[in-house]
């Protein structure tokens, strides 16, 4: 997430690295009655609240407002027929419950560690849960900060008490993930939620090692030459890292809340084809694998995590990145596996008169939808991001609704 939103700074800033255009893939007619319409499925959406990018409307609302924006969300979700909301509990080292790790939020009260006078979480897993919604606990593991001050920080803020956990890169602060204290601390962090609420899920975006910054390097040098003892490179030693995070996270969560389910919503480009012959036939100017430090493929093909919600933000036909081509490739992955592949889905460029042609059509996310149905391994969708379902731009989100969850939603399992 960077920036206003977890997916705006990273997924524009990719439209540059997309490099040589590629063939259009054939249409998908949206009227295509998906074979599955009646089966259990995924149909989420992610509840954004980093800087405020779905809810709260505004931080220092008065917690009565507060709540009813947030059950006004789930209630567009009942509406259009999902059943899942992933909300956005740990955007940046802090939290939307009362966390003896770490401070609430300023995205609610204005200001780092005010007490809000609620409890975001216990209301939303409780609420979601009246209307049939499954609510997932959606953090951030290792983002701490949206600026590069420390001194901006509370001081009783974990990254106050331990400088030396703490790396600035492209004018933000990070928890360095190299560190196996910081991984302990992390996950006991996001964990004290899990023990203490009935999520239905713990869920991951895409931010590991932070996305690539130009002429910037992610300053982990010494801790390499401590802990990286017995690996090849520096780059074979970040992905462990972040393998770690991943198997000690699912291991833990099936421990504290056997029900939870664990996964991941990675950027949608594992590797390209002409990286390594097992990736997608993409031009994609970053890849998870190399850039990320993120193993995608190893994580599904080992059924590490319960699911994996592939970010698939490109138009079918799109130069250099084709949803066409990116969907049956995930769907390869997942196949065999005991992880479910869910798909990501840009309903945010929807309308958007900024986004190329395909976005400009309000059939383009339900042609994807007609498109999936086509491949059994895809179970579900889940639509970036609240507040463009409840916008509609476009009636695009009344379209996927209309064609395609004709029936109300079964449990996403």
């Amino acid at each position: 997430m960077g920036g206003v939103s977890r997916r705006a700074f990273a997924v524009a800033a990719l439209s540059a690295f997309i490099l040589a255009p590629a063939a259009s893939a054939a249409p998908v007619s949206a009227s295509e009655p998906p074979a599955r319409r009646a089966a259990a499925g995924m149909r989420g959406m992610w509840l954004a609240t980093v800087a405020g990018r779905d809810w709260p409307s505004r931080a220092g609302l008065r917690a009565p407002e507060q709540r009813a924006e947030l059950l006004e969300h789930l209630d567009n979700a009942v509406r259009h027929r999902l059943n899942t909301v992933f909300l956005q509990v740990r955007p940046t080292a802090d939290a939307l419950w009362p966390s003896p790790h770490e401070p609430w939020s300023e995205y609610l009260s204005g200001s780092q560690g005010r007490d809000p006078g609620w409890d975001p979480l216990g209301t939303a897993v409780e609420e979601a849960h009246a209307r049939g919604l499954e609510l997932h606990a959606w953090f951030n593991p290792y983002r701490v900060a949206l600026h590069d001050d420390p001194g901006h920080l509370i001081p009783a803020h974990p990254a106050r008490r331990h400088p030396e956990w703490v790396v600035p890169y492209g004018g933000k602060l990070y928890y360095n993930p190299g560190l196996p204290e910081v991984r302990a601390f992390v996950q006991e962090a996001m964990l004290d939620a899990v023990e203490k609420y009935a999520v239905d899920g713990v869920h991951f975006d895409d931010y590991f090692y932070p996305y690539p910054v130009a002429g910037e390097s992610f300053d982990d040098g010494r801790t390499y030459s401590t802990f990286g003892a017995g690996f090849g490179s520096l780059a074979d030693w970040r992905r462990d890292n972040i393998d770690r995070l991943v198997r000690e996270t699912a291991r833990r969560v099936r421990e504290v809340r056997p029900a939870a389910r664990f996964g991941i919503s990675p950027f949608g480009v594992w590797r390209n084809a002409a990286t390594d012959g097992r990736g997608s036939d993409t031009r994609a100017g970053v890849q998870t694998y190399d850039d990320l430090y993120a193993d995608t493929r190893k994580w599904v093909r080992e059924g590490w995590i319960d699911y994996i919600v592939p970010q698939l933000y490109w138009s079918i036909g799109q130069n250099g990145a084709d949803y066409a081509k990116l969907l049956p490739w995930w769907a390869e992955v997942a196949e065999g596996s005991r992880t479910q592949l869910y798909i990501g889905e840009a309903l945010y460029k929807a309308g958007d008169a900024a986004q190329s042609a395909g976005w400009q059509d309000p059939a383009e996310i339900s042609r994807h939808l007609a498109l999936a149905a086509r491949h059994p391994q895809v179970r579900g969708h889940v639509y970036f991001s609240a507040k463009d379902v409840a916008e509609d731009r476009g009636g695009a989100m009344a379209r996927v609704t209309a064609d395609h969850y004709a029936l109300p939603a079964a449990a996403p399992r």
